[in-house]
């Protein structure tokens, strides 16, 4: 089966904003998930040009997910399976992203295409997708300042555009129909195609990772406007530099985990 779901995020920022504020909520994100037996390795992050996809930056990471997974698909893999690969081309303001499972190989996928527009949501068809794909389409809407898009674990007071106020930008907090008043705005339209192919498991686990995108969503975004005093005025050399840290912080914590893993045993 293959479900495709669209997410529109609305945000107080200018496009050009959001190029510095997603790459650095990343790297922040990246050490803030590294915990337990759970981590990011960053096993690639450079430029490319490439006659096709053009000019940006080529990711590849590993997730290590641990006990982060289902328990009903930890019942039938081994611990070795929980790892998804993401290759990522950023082409700013086009994006997209690939995650596989080296287990399940072509049975399991998940593509993001994102873009991004200086709107607030209301591009029909921002990805250009033929007739079949807009059919099969569902939409959502995501407004980052409604908690309840969230799941209550994830909950994070200082990440809470309801609440924040930008003391460089006066931008926040986000109430009532902030959407149609801001200024800027803009719209990340992130085109979701999830493929499992696990026999008795299709339904149940595509669910399940479109409720895990939807909320990384939420909460990736609600945490980077509410970040905006830390990246606003930043340049890209400045983001560069700070990936090159998170990396480093991120490789030493996973030899900690390995190390404290085989001590365990």
């Amino acid at each position: 089966m293959v479900l495709t779901k669209e997410f529109r995020i609305v945000l107080p920022l200018a496009v050009q904003e959001y190029q510095v504020a997603q790459l650095f909520t990343v790297a922040e994100m990246s050490q803030q998930e590294t915990t337990g037996d759970s981590g990011v390795e960053i096993l690639i992050n450079e430029p490319y040009d490439d006659p096709k996809l053009g000019k940006g930056q080529y990711t590849h990471k590993i997730y290590h997910l641990g006990s982060r997974v289902p328990r009903f698909l930890a019942l039938i893999f081994p611990a070795s399976a929980f790892k998804l690969e993401e290759k990522a081309w950023n082409s700013f303001p086009y994006c997209k992203t690939v995650l596989t499972n080296p287990l399940l190989g072509e049975r399991f996928s998940v593509i993001i295409e994102s873009i991004h527009l200086p709107d607030n949501g209301t591009t029909e068809n921002a990805h250009n997708l033929e007739a079949d794909v807009l059919k099969a389409r569902e939409i959502v809407h995501v407004d980052i300042a409604d908690s309840a898009l969230l799941d209550a674990k994830d909950y994070v007071e200082a990440h809470d555009p309801s609440k924040f106020t930008s003391q460089k930008t006066s931008r926040g907090p986000l109430t009532g129909n902030w959407k149609d008043s801001a200024s800027p705005v803009m719209t990340c339209y992130k085109l979701v195609t999830i493929k499992v192919k696990i026999f008795g498991f299709e339904n149940k686990t595509e669910s399940h990772i479109a409720h895990a995108q939807q909320n990384l969503m939420v909460k990736f975004h609600r945490q980077l406007f509410c970040l905006i005093d830390k990246w606003i005025g930043l340049t890209m050399e400045d983001i560069r530099r700070l990936e090159d840290e998170a990396k480093h912080k991120l490789d030493k914590r996973l030899e900690e985990l390995n190390m404290e893993s085989r001590s365990d045993k």
